[in-house]
């Protein structure tokens, strides 16, 4: 039987794409009416293409902004000339690009870049009526940690301490090995500026009429906006059915323990497969030595030939091939 890849599922990449929860970005830039779009680190330009395919229905347009966008972005920016590309840091392009209708921010998921990102966006508002804000990853693992793609960019103050190439676990403030790698990890979770959610709670605090919705899927996905926006009851109304679902919330929950669970049995598999090739290598080396065929064989004639000699127990080993992999007991939560 095939199995198809469903659009923007991309399981092969932990689910981490915000274009997984597309339809329901599409619903809130539906909601306010945009007509510009900025979105903040597009990297490959996946969530990009969609946005562009809504754009021209919507009559808006789009502006990627990335520091290092990849060359399917700039491909893509070749094919759509609609679409304008900022090769800068977040918190460069945001300082002159046209304030639009909606933001949609992906780019370093830190404490320090997210709050920065929202004070320069709101620092360029006139009056108090922000555009629609959507962020991704609000949930874990960057809710309450840090991570950084380019750790000098920030401020030493202001960077969590934290290890290259730590192993993220859904429920371990501090570090798992084998599990989820991220390049640039705070080394435990939680305390002030300190992830992404904490950034963006802070930021709303400091006006009473801002609202933040989290809509729990694929890593989390959090909606800014102001009561005194023209378009925020409707807004509401298109958020609501999902903000802080509890089904959602424990799907999600459920979806990452299960994705950091199986990444740290892929580590354990790994870690086998080596430690089985070298000793084969060690068996296979032995098989051909002269020495040690000697004393196989006078080990052999002492023991009368009741038992296969050392050079076929080995032989025998590196035969044996197995069909079934060992069954995994998924009511084990232990990692």
């Amino acid at each position: 039987m095939e199995i198809k890849q469903q659009e923007g599922s991309d399981p092969d990449r932990w689910g981490h794409s915000l274009q997984n929860a597309w339809p329901i970005l599409k619903d809130c830039l539906d909601a306010v009416g945009a007509k510009s779009v900025v979105e903040v680190g597009a990297f490959a330009g996946d969530l990009t293409a969609d946005i562009l395919d809504w754009a021209v229905g919507a009559g808006a347009t789009v502006t990627a902004i990335d520091p290092t966008p990849a060359p399917e972005l700039h491909e893509l920016a070749a094919k759509r000339p609609e679409l304008d590309v900022i090769g800068e840091p977040s918190l460069e392009g945001l300082k002159h690009v046209t304030m639009p209708d909606a933001f949609v921010i992906d780019g370093d998921h830190n404490y320090y870049t997210v709050i920065e990102e929202l004070r320069t966006i709101a620092g360029r508002v006139e009056g108090d009526v922000l555009p629609l804000i959507i962020l991704h990853d609000v949930s874990w693992p960057h809710a309450r940690r840090d991570t950084y793609y380019a750790p000098e960019r920030i401020p030493e103050e202001a960077r969590q301490p934290m290890v290259e190439g730590g192993g993220l676990f859904p429920g371990v403030e501090g570090l798992v090995p084998g599990s989820l790698p991220y390049k640039w990890a705070a080394a435990t979770e939680g305390g002030p500026g300190n992830g992404v959610l904490t950034a963006i709670e802070d930021f709303v605090e400091t006006d009473p009429g801002l609202n933040l919705a989290i809509i729990p899927v694929f890593f989390g996905v959090g909606v800014v906006w102001h009561d005194e926006a023209p378009w925020a009851a409707a807004l509401q109304e298109a958020v609501a059915p999902f903000d802080r679902h509890l089904t959602l919330l424990r799907m999600e929950s459920n979806r990452v323990f299960q994705l950091a669970r199986s990444q740290v049995l892929r580590t354990e598999i790994w870690k086998g497969e080596k430690r089985i090739a070298a000793q084969e290598a060690l068996l296979r080396s032995l098989l051909e030595s002269k020495a040690f065929e000697v004393a196989d064989r006078v080990s052999h004639a002492r023991n009368r030939g009741q038992l296969d000699s050392w050079r076929e127990q080995i032989r025998k080993v590196l035969e044996v091939e197995s069909d079934e992999g060992p069954f995994i007991d998924p009511s084990a939560n232990d990692v």
